[in-house]
């Protein structure tokens, strides 16, 4: 059996209405939950880019990618998920501060290189840019104040033109790191 993984995909397709309805029920026909879904244009006019996150085995992404190819609308597909790539999301997440915690919360809003975008007399809205894992650590921090809402954009990915792969990069530095202590 093989393993799930959770797969981005970077698909461009023709500016066409209903193009995003056709590609969603390709996913949901075959019992599958798109995890994240961004669409915006390309960078040529008459063309936008896909970007989702599903999760599956490599048989079946195999099987989507060539069920997506037969959609008229879809020019090209890439399973970027094991590719060198830069990957950002946007979070706004609104929460309690009143004068007794909000010096605090400024002082994660900077180590997190994030922005606050809104305050009251007893609400903040912090803006997040940047990778999924950055999203999940800042609430994790942030959820002892109470988070009030949280709005959340998919994931967007484009394939690094370099070819350096940073997450390996990450993975020696903690292993020379590690063999030093």
């Amino acid at each position: 059996m093989a393993a799930i993984t959770k797969h981005t995909l970077s698909v461009l397709v023709q500016d066409e209405a209903g193009v995003l309805s056709r590609i969603a029920g390709l996913f949901s026909r075959r019992g599958f939950n798109i995890e994240s879904l961004a669409v915006g244009s390309a960078e040529q006019s008459g063309i936008s880019r896909i970007t989702m996150v599903v999760n599956c085995d490599d048989e079946v992404i195999e099987q989507i990618v060539k069920q997506l190819y037969k959609l008229i609308p879809v020019l090209k597909v890439n399973d970027i998920t094991n590719a060198p790539a830069v990957e950002r999301e946007l979070m706004l997440v609104k929460l309690n501060a009143d004068s007794h915690n909000r010096s605090e919360i400024m002082q994660f809003v900077q180590i997190f290189r994030a922005r606050i975008v809104d305050i009251s007399d007893d609400a903040l809205t912090i803006e997040v840019v940047g990778d999924p894992g950055k999203m999940v650590a800042i609430l994790k921090v942030l959820q002892r104040f109470g988070i009030r809402e949280i709005a959340r954009t998919g994931k967007i990915a484009l394939t690094r033109a370099s070819g350096v792969n940073t997450e390996l990069l990450k993975t020696l530095e903690a292993q020379v790191t590690q063999s030093l202590t």
